[in-house]
């Protein structure tokens, strides 16, 4: 049996290959600035576990979504992005705390889920929610023809203390909204649950020493585990682009 491939549908397999999926994050998804081998973010992990695309990593430590929408680096992105690349967006670690106080750090967004409008303490500028900043970044890629992945954060460590918690800080719930807000060419893709059932099944001892410094940083160890959970999760949603990409024999961690 023969089979013809038209023209066009050549033309979308090229511009399938030629995508490019760009990160952007905090710490947990950035390379180690200090690269000393003893903490890292998963985002230079991501690319072993996907085919026939580019990973270009755009993650940033000490961000959250509104330092990074101040700083240019969302639109930066989106001087990039083109037709049918796919953007990866992660945020919550930095974005807690209340922007009122004089002592505004920067990175705290306003409370709320939609459209709450809150004043900096410190400076007087307006601070909008985790859930405006995410969109509007989303929606500048999408009218691009790019499709926008929305990811949960990673966990602190879940067996601090020994004991098992899987309680998830309020941005997961956020970053679940704010894609169904969105819409058409935004997924959500739940990386917080994914990695929790990994430590989960891992156990106390072998969660506790991918922490080497503290509660929220992993190892070079697990960050590739938490890369490799993300890409898992991605390959189980349904109709999710990035799927599309992931190779067929990864390892399944939870």
């Amino acid at each position: 049996m023969k089979y013809i491939v038209t023209a066009a549908a050549l033309a979308t397999l090229c511009e399938l290959a030629q995508a490019t999926v760009y990160l952007a994050g905090d710490s947990t998804m950035a390379r180690n600035g200090a690269n000393d081998g003893v903490t890292d973010g998963w985002g230079p992990y991501l690319e072993s576990y996907l085919t026939g695309t580019t990973v270009v990593n755009k993650a940033i430590g000490g961000r959250s979504a509104r330092s990074y929408t101040n700083e240019g680096r969302f639109a930066e992105i989106a001087t990039l992005v083109q037709a049918n690349d796919i953007v990866v967006i992660e945020f919550g670690h930095n974005d807690g705390g209340s922007p009122n106080s004089a002592s505004d750090n920067g990175r705290s967004d306003c409370p709320g889920t939609g459209d709450e409008v809150c004043t900096s303490g410190k400076d007087g500028s307006t601070v909008y929610t985790f859930a405006r900043y995410v969109s509007d970044a989303a929606e500048s890629y999408i009218a691009k023809g790019a499709s926008v992945v929305i990811s949960s954060q990673t966990p602190n460590n879940l067996w601090e203390g020994g004991v098992y918690s899987d309680s998830a800080p309020r941005f997961v719930e956020y970053a679940r909204l704010v894609t169904g807000d969105i819409g058409e060419n935004a997924y959500y893709i739940d990386h917080f649950q994914a990695v929790a059932e990994m430590y989960e099944k891992l156990g106390n001892a072998e969660t506790n020493a991918l922490y080497p410094k503290d509660h929220t940083h992993t190892s070079p160890e697990g960050a590739n585990l938490s890369a490799n959970a993300f890409a898992q999760a991605v390959r189980s949603a349904e109709g999710n682009p990035l799927a599309e990409f992931v190779r067929t024999d990864i390892p399944l961690v939870y």
